[in-house]
């Protein structure tokens, strides 16, 4: 990565729900970059849209990242199948749905949906982040990484601890995630959210390599008495998802459960 780009790319990185707003002064000074550099740099991503200038100097996000998402989402093929069928669970379970995809260590929300009213879940929205060790989508897409590259980026990054059930060893996930490949679904029982529990499985492109995660996230005293009537309908989606991916993929025994009702 060239040296200017990797400078863009830490001056977007800054920018978060906690800190919407930096200034030059300080957004120098949280880098480590001289403030020449710091205001050339956010003055000519304003000028390009990707940053915007605020009050009193500052700046924040610019709209053009929106607009570069939501192209991005439209043009991703299996998106428009996987809200169909999402679409359909939440009408059968009244429940919450997520499609996320991986980057690095943590899951990304491409896709939400929920019935209404709906438990809110404020950790969740489309574009948001999670950890990906303790959440069903992220233990998904990391049970078909590279571990040795998943351990490097953990081992640098950390396991940030969400709740008191929460992986936190590398050697746990180890485990956790070859269960996950042994049964084809992960489970995420109040590791991320106390009270909240869901069961994920893996979407399938035309290879059948793991391309994103779909999940069902439901309190944790409706799931738990329901646990395998919401794993079988996670896995029943993610096969129909999967399938409109293309005709090479074949179906996967792990997606035999059957559905015993709502």
């Amino acid at each position: 990565m060239s040296r200017t780009i990797d400078k863009v790319m830490r001056v977007l990185d800054l920018f978060s729900l906690e800190r919407p707003e930096w200034g030059v002064s300080e957004a120098a000074k949280a880098l480590g970059f001289p403030k020449s550099t710091t205001s050339e740099l956010m003055s000519d991503l304003a000028d390009q849209r990707l940053l915007s200038r605020a009050t009193k100097g500052k700046y924040r996000l610019g709209w053009r990242l929106f607009e570069l998402s939501q192209t991005l989402l439209d043009t991703t093929e299996f998106r428009m199948e996987a809200r169909r069928v999402m679409e359909e669970l939440v009408g059968c379970w009244r429940e919450t749905v997520h499609l996320a995809v991986l980057d690095g260590v943590q899951a990304v929300y491409v896709e939400k949906l929920q019935p209404t009213p709906a438990v809110k879940i404020w950790i969740s929205r489309t574009g948001a982040r999670l950890p990906a060790h303790c959440s069903g989508v992220g233990k998904v897409l990391l049970a078909h990484s590279k571990w040795e590259h998943i351990a490097a980026l953990f081992e640098d990054q950390g396991m940030p601890t969400l709740t008191h059930n929460t992986i936190t060893t590398l050697d746990a996930l180890a485990e956790e995630l070859e269960r996950v490949r042994e049964l084809g679904y992960a489970h995420d029982h109040e590791e991320t959210l106390v009270g909240l529990c869901c069961v994920a499985a893996p979407v399938h492109g035309s290879g059948g390599e793991v391309i994103a995660a779909v999940s069902l996230s439901v309190p944790a005293y409706r799931f738990c008495p329901n646990e395998d009537n919401y794993t079988a309908a996670i896995l029943d989606a993610a096969r129909r998802i999967s399938e409109s991916a293309g005709p090479e993929l074949q179906e996967s025994p792990d997606y035999e459960m059957e559905v015993q009702g709502t």
